[in-house]
């Protein structure tokens, strides 16, 4: 099947998280049309069992490739890509299809067997994915996965900063903290959008990686192998959820403008 450079690419995570993702690819490819996808009826994915990730992540693509017949599509969340991108990529041969997984190699690579921290969710640190990537740098750094259950619901709520958020983060930290590490993986896309919470609670100078900017190039490279690059023009964004009749699109439009005056801050 020849797919339209027109078509949308499709951005899918279960809430807000992958919007970080979203600003690396617009940043990367302003020219391309967008759909994000955020599957706030059923977020949190990060504490959900490895089958109901699975099950929701290919009705999503199926929904977004098949019915709004996007040309290709990334899975903005760590969670989803350990659980569905195998099948994903079994199910779509012909379409580029995109994960993310934690920064973990530019992290390791850092620096002489740097202490990194890896934080995520407690799916994606159980997943075969995850614990092949750990196996292959774990004799170039001291790798401490840390789950953080409770983050994502925090961020899902919209708070990004603030006594609550930093009493969460202290709680879940606090024995990953001495020594402190030299190099934080944020494990889950939703993470970088409480990243300046994340130093203020570390208190020492870390240097944090994420997933985003690595998914990005590598979507622009599978576009441009695929001939579904889109030359010119400004690209479009539409933002779609399971839970369209709530609060989530406003939220997630509200909280996209603000990350996206940071960035050209």
């Amino acid at each position: 099947m020849k797919h339209d450079a027109n078509a949308p690419v499709a951005v899918l995570d279960s809430g807000l998280g992958g919007l970080t993702v979203l600003l690396e690819l617009i940043r990367l490819m302003p020219e391309e049309n967008y759909i994000y996808y955020g599957d706030a009826a059923n977020a949190p994915y990060g504490e959900k069992c490895v089958e109901q990730v699975r099950a929701l992540t290919l009705e999503r693509a199926e929904l977004l490739l098949e019915e709004l017949s996007a040309k290709a599509l990334v899975v903005a969340c760590n969670t989803a890509t350990s659980a569905a991108i195998e099948q994903l990529r079994q199910k779509y041969p012909d379409q580029p299809v995109i994960g993310i997984e934690p920064a973990l190699k530019p992290a390791a690579l850092s620096g002489a067997h740097p202490r990194v921290l890896v934080l995520a969710t407690p799916v994606t640190l159980r997943e075969n994915k995850f614990q092949r990537l750990l196996k292959s740098y774990e004799s170039e750094a001291e790798v401490l996965p840390l789950p953080c259950p409770g983050l994502v619901e925090m961020i899902e709520k919209g708070i990004l900063e603030g006594p609550e958020l930093e009493a969460l983060l202290k709680n879940l930290l606090r024995e990953a903290l001495s020594p402190p590490p030299d190099a934080v993986v944020l494990g889950c896309t939703h993470y970088p959008l409480v990243q300046r919470s994340i130093r203020k609670v570390i208190g020492s100078p870390v240097e944090i990686f994420q997933g985003g900017p690595g998914t990005a190039r590598e979507t622009g490279r599978r576009l441009e192998e695929a001939g579904l690059r889109r030359k010119d023009g400004k690209g479009r964004l539409e933002f779609r959820s399971s839970d369209e009749m709530g609060s989530w699109i406003p939220l997630a439009e509200k909280l996209f403008r603000s990350a996206m005056e940071q960035l050209s801050d």
